[in-house]
C-alpha cells in the first residue's frame, strides 16, 4: 500500500501544532480522502507541513486511540478499516438518545423553531446531491445538532459526536450512493411530527430515519470489502 501525504495546509504558527495536525488528520480519515487501509508517514506528513516528527507522532497517537489509525512497529502507520459491529453499536446509542431529543423539542418548540426546522430542510432540498454530498452531508448534521440544541441537550450531541465516528466514515465514503431524496423525506416526517405536537410520531420518524444505515451498511461493504474489517477481526 503505497504512502498517502496529506496536502499542504498553512498552520497557525501561534497555536500548538500536534492538535491542529490531529484536527487535520483525523478530518481526512473521517472524509475518506485517506482511505482505510491508506499508509501514512510520519517523516512525509513533518516535511509537508514543516514541522519535526514529534507533533505528527503525537497526532498519530491521539487517532489511534480513537481506533482511527493503526501503528504497527517495524510496518508502519495505517488507517484501519471500519468496524462493522462499532458502526451499528454507534447507531444503536444514537436512536436512543436522538428518539428522546426529538420528543422534548416535540412538547417544546414554539413556532419560531419550527420555522428554522423548515429553512434546514430547504436548505437541503437545494443541494445538488450528486455534485455536493459532502455538503449535504454537513446539512444533515447541522439539522440532528439543531435538535439537540433546541431540546437543551447540546453536551449529549457533543457526546454522540464521539461515538458516531464510524458512522460518519461510512456516510462519507459511500455519500454519492446514499438515497438523499428519501434522507429528507424522512427529516421533513420528524418535522411534521414536531410541528402537529405529536412526540409519538416525532419519535417513529427518527428512528426510522436513524435505522436506514441499517438496511443500507450489508450493500456497502459488499460493494467496498477492503475498507471494512473482516467479521473474524481486522486485516
Amino acid at each position: 500500500m503505497s504512502v498517502v501525504t496529506p496536502p499542504l495546509r498553512e498552520l497557525e504558527r501561534s497555536a500548538a501544532v500536534g492538535p491542529q495536525l490531529y484536527r487535520l488528520v483525523r478530518e481526512r480519515i473521517v472524509r475518506g480522502e485517506l482511505p482505510p487501509g491508506s499508509r501514512l508517514s510520519e517523516t512525509e506528513i513533518a516535511a509537508a507541513y514543516d514541522v519535526s516528527r514529534q507533533p505528527v507522532r503525537e497526532a498519530f497517537i491521539k487517532l489511534a486511540e480513537e481506533n482511527l489509525l493503526a501503528i504497527r512497529p517495524q510496518r508502519g502507520t495505517f488507517v484501519t478499516r471500519i468496524s462493522v459491529p462499532s458502526v451499528l453499536t454507534a447507531r444503536f446509542v444514537r436512536e436512543a438518545a436522538e428518539a428522546d431529543i426529538v420528543r422534548l423539542v416535540a412538547e417544546t418548540a414554539d413556532d419560531s423553531a419550527i420555522a428554522a426546522l423548515d429553512a434546514e430542510l430547504v436548505k437541503q432540498r437545494a443541494v445538488t446531491t450528486a455534485a455536493e454530498p459532502d455538503l449535504f452531508i454537513q446539512l444533515d448534521e447541522a439539522f440532528h445538532r439543531m435538535l439537540a440544541e433546541m431540546a437543551g441537550q447540546r453536551l449529549a450531541w457533543d457526546y454522540l459526536e464521539g461515538l458516531k465516528t464510524q458512522m460518519n466514515r461510512v456516510r462519507h465514503i459511500s455519500a454519492r450512493k446514499l438515497a438523499f431524496d428519501k434522507l429528507i423525506a424522512q427529516h421533513a416526517a420528524v418535522v411534521e411530527g414536531i410541528r402537529t405536537r405529536d412526540a409519538a410520531r416525532a419519535e417513529a420518524a427518527m428512528r426510522d430515519h436513524l435505522r436506514e444505515i441499517n438496511r443500507d451498511l450489508p450493500e456497502i461493504v459488499a460493494a467496498m470489502p477492503d475498507f471494512f474489517e473482516e467479521a473474524g477481526g481486522a486485516r
